[in-house]
C-alpha cells in the first residue's frame, strides 16, 4: 500500500506533539498559536499522532474553546494531524 501525503500540509507552520503529555501538549499549542498570529499565518498544522486518541481530543477540546480559532478539523490523508486556521 502506497501512503500518499498531502503536499500542501508540509509547506504549513507544524507543531510536533509526540511524545508530550496532555498538559505540556496545551502549554505549547497556546503558544504556537500566538507566535503565528504574530506572524499572520492563517493555518497551521499540529501533529499529535494517532495512538489511544486522548491527545488528539485534549487538543480539540482547547481548539473549541479558543477564540483566535476560527476552524480546526482533522486531515482527510491522516487522523493524526489537525490543520487550524486562525482568525485574523
Amino acid at each position: 500500500m502506497t501512503k500518499i501525503d498531502d503536499p500542501f500540509i508540509k509547506i504549513l507552520p507544524q507543531l510536533d506533539l509526540h511524545g508530550e503529555d496532555s498538559m505540556t501538549s496545551l502549554v505549547l499549542v497556546n503558544e504556537f498559536i500566538n507566535d503565528n498570529i504574530k506572524l499572520k499565518n492563517k493555518k497551521i498544522v499540529l501533529i499529535h499522532g494517532k495512538g489511544a486518541g486522548i491527545l488528539k481530543k485534549v487538543i480539540h477540546e482547547y481548539l473549541k474553546n479558543d477564540k483566535r480559532v476560527l476552524e480546526y478539523k482533522t486531515d482527510n490523508l491522516n487522523d493524526g494531524i489537525t490543520i487550524v486556521t486562525l482568525r485574523g
